[in-house]
């Protein structure tokens, strides 16, 4: 049976349309995709494949906890086995993370704990690091701060703007994603007092590096 997966995004979705292209051989069935925001293309993508879609826009609560709590019902509602955070532009609160701990997966475009939170390729290229990458973590109360499943390093060159770093990270999101979420369908992937364990063996702090 596939993994019942609910996608949470608030914009373009490009991470998404990796996931949707691949589900079936990936072990996932995604069941639904939440955003909090209406124009969200991602909301078109999903419509256009079929998926069930809710708007949970968060301008229409009056405080953090009671947008959770609205969300965690839709989540809830579509039957998640695994939940995906892709480019979802929201700070849970600390009762929403403990709901989904250990099948809550997010994506962030830096070789974290770099570079936590915005702007991560300006910071990358303004700090001269000559590698900079995105990983896929498990979500916890700290903000980009769960137990790391995998990282993706992407070499930075001499002549590379935001947009030519973020396009090439971009391209290896669309890789390492899938794949983790491939390895939670499959069983292989877990969460156990705060560490991810790949096949029943604990991974290091900066998950298992991939490589092209």
């Amino acid at each position: 049976m596939a993994t019942k997966t609910v996608v949470i995004i608030s914009g373009s979705g490009s991470n998404l349309q990796a996931l949707i292209d691949r589900a079936q051989e990936i072990g996932i069935e995604i069941s639904g995709v939440i955003s909090n925001r209406a124009d969200a293309f991602g909301l078109q993508r999903a419509q256009r494949a079929g998926i069930a879609t809710a708007l949970v826009d968060h301008r229409q609560f009056d405080s953090r906890e009671t947008f959770d709590a609205s969300l965690a019902e839709a989540i809830d509602g579509m039957h998640a086995e695994l939940v995906i955070l892709a480019g979802f532009m929201r700070i849970l609160t600390p009762e929403f993370t403990r709901r989904y701990e250990g099948r809550m997966l997010n994506i962030h475009p830096s070789l974290l704990p770099k570079y936590r939170g915005l702007h991560t390729h300006k910071r990358a290229l303004e700090a001269g690091d000559q590698w900079h990458g995105a990983t896929v973590h498990f979500v916890t109360e700290e903000l980009d701060g769960g137990a790391t499943v995998i990282q993706a390093p992407v070499a930075i060159n001499a002549s590379d703007s935001e947009e030519t770093l973020a396009a090439r990270v971009h391209g290896v999101e669309h890789r390492i994603y899938p794949l983790a979420a491939q390895w939670f369908a499959e069983g292989r992937l877990s969460l156990k007092q705060g560490i991810a364990y790949l096949d029943d063996a604990p991974l290091p702090a900066e998950g298992y590096q991939y490589h092209d």
